[in-house]
């Protein structure tokens, strides 16, 4: 290489137009080649561990000078390799810094909206019920309009409660507190259930729904109150986002070693650019104040974290706005040993008590006749709305209004149920249940014991049933599951 032209050597350094720099060292100028800006001036092997397989390089072309005269170039090359790598390091940072920023920011303006929603969307059933409930304190109304409030009320409690069971829910998904009740499942009587719920919704707006359930398409391993919920929060939502007059397709069908239920509707259907989005919390298509349809935007994506808690997979189709939607889960089958079945099917229709449009409907719950059921409970307004309610039934009823005042009606009048709220000041439900048991047969410590709380989930259910109750039925309380709750634990108690 000694005495060789340095751009007949490197050709490719005149292909780069770099020959350009040298002509302006002869002319006595000093250049600078920037691996950023030119790349490498001379092909070099990178450092052994380096992520570059060649040189990273910043080279400096200036004259070489004799007796103040230009004789030819000096170039020199330093190895910045280790520089670059450091500033691909913090510019990768600040990318990421910057999308972290970008999602921290988008999920704070999601939960400003969400949280905006969530007071619209509470306090829109509190305003019918305080509204009713003034007109039916205040004014004189004949029994039709009595009756149309009182079911406004109740309309809008429901949906309060429902609102709220979404949030606690969510709450519970994210921080990974929700737990499932498994057993072996018959998806078809949940499903006929979530139909007969949804029915008098879908007949408001004059919607058909559809089934097509396999008789057989076997047994899921699953906790029969979340499957139900899955499959419920799926109609409602076809049947929201369905026109009036509209269909609402609901079919179960065994596909190789999975069962599959589809909820298809003929509604606005879902655009392509949310579509990826449908099972987001907190999303929804329109959150402006002005949409047209209500709720949080929790429902979608609590069906898909029970789904997967479950094992399956839920996807959502649609061919585009107006064209309908399309959800569809798959649930595997569970393997079932001969001569387990017939019994497995019993079992899921015993879960499937209680539900609604099932046997133990309201005009099928049954009397209480005669029987002593004690109440505990700190606030009057529950004491005495369960009080008349359990009076109706046929219940002899008593009420305390703490753990004392209950042990004294216990020793003093047996009761033959016990019904107690958990959340008490002092001494709560835990408390008492304790101290009940600790009496002994022969003083009622043996006492069936319904527990009352607005505490859910399935920590809390074991929570009390270890305490020493045998039922647990939580707020807002529907009338008919305590009723029945009651007749059961005493019915069971007589049978013992």
């Amino acid at each position: 290489m000694v005495g060789r032209n340095l751009l007949e050597a490197y050709p490719d350094l005149v292909t780069r137009r770099l020959d350009e720099y040298y002509r302006d060292a002869l002319e006595r100028q000093v250049r600078i080649v920037s691996q950023r800006l030119h790349g490498f001036l001379l092909s070099m092997p990178g450092i052994e561990g380096s992520a570059f397989t060649r040189m990273q390089q910043s080279a400096r072309i200036a004259p070489l000078i004799e007796d103040e005269q230009v004789i030819g170039t000096i170039t020199v090359i330093d190895d910045v390799t280790e520089r670059i790598e450091r500033e691909d390091r913090l510019v990768a940072l600040l990318a990421n810094e910057k999308t972290a920023r970008a999602e921290a920011e988008a999920a704070n303006r999601a939960k400003d909206e969400f949280l905006a929603i969530v007071s619209h969307e509470l306090r829109t059933p509190l305003n019918a019920i305080l509204g009713w409930a003034q007109i039916l304190r205040t004014t004189q109304t004949n029994k039709e309009s009595s009756t149309r409030g009182l079911e406004i009320i109740e309309n809008n409690a429901k949906a309060q409660a429902k609102l709220i069971e979404d949030v606690l829910d969510a709450s519970r998904i994210i921080t990974g507190k929700l737990r499932l009740d498994v057993r072996p499942i018959d998806l078809g009587p949940i499903i006929k259930s979530a139909v007969e719920t949804a029915r008098p919704a879908a007949a408001a707006k004059s919607i058909h729904i559809e089934t097509a359930l396999e008789p057989w398409g076997g047994l899921v391993s699953g906790d029969p109150n979340r499957l139900r919920q899955i499959i419920w929060n799926l109609i409602f939502n076809a049947i929201k986002f369905t026109p009036n007059s509209g269909k609402v397709e609901v079919r179960l069908q065994r596909i190789d070693s999975q069962v599959q239920v589809t909820v298809k509707d003929t509604g606005q259907g879902i655009s392509a650019d949310f579509l990826p989005h449908v099972f987001d919390r907190f999303r929804q298509a329109d959150s402006s104040r002005a949409r047209t349809h209500g709720g949080l935007g929790l429902g979608l994506a609590i069906v898909r974290h029970l789904v997967e808690l479950h094992g399956g997979t839920v996807h959502a189709d649609s061919d585009g706005e107006g064209r309908g939607s399309t959800f569809t889960v798959k649930l595997p089958v569970m393997a079932v040993r001969s001569g387990e079945t017939s019994g497995t099917q019993d079992a899921s229709r015993i879960t499937e008590a209680g539900a609604p449009g099932s046997a133990n409907s309201p005009a099928s719950q049954p009397a209480l006749n005669n029987l002593r059921v004690l109440v505990v409970d700190n606030e009057s307004d529950a004491r005495e709305i369960l009080n008349i309610t359990l009076t109706q039934c046929g219940a002899r009823v008593m009420t305390a209004t703490s753990t004392r005042e209950a042990l004294e009606i216990l020793e003093e009048w047996e009761p033959d149920v016990l019904v107690s709220d958990i959340g008490m000041p002092g001494e709560d439900g835990y408390s008492l249940i304790s101290k009940v048991r600790a009496l002994g047969p022969e003083r009622g410590g043996n006492v069936p014991a319904v527990a009352v709380t607005g505490y859910a989930g399935s920590e809390e259910r074991m929570r009390l049933l270890s305490a020493g109750y045998q039922v647990h039925v939580t707020k807002p309380v529907e009338m008919e599951e305590l009723i029945i709750a009651i007749a059961d634990v005493a019915r069971r108690t007589q049978n013992a």
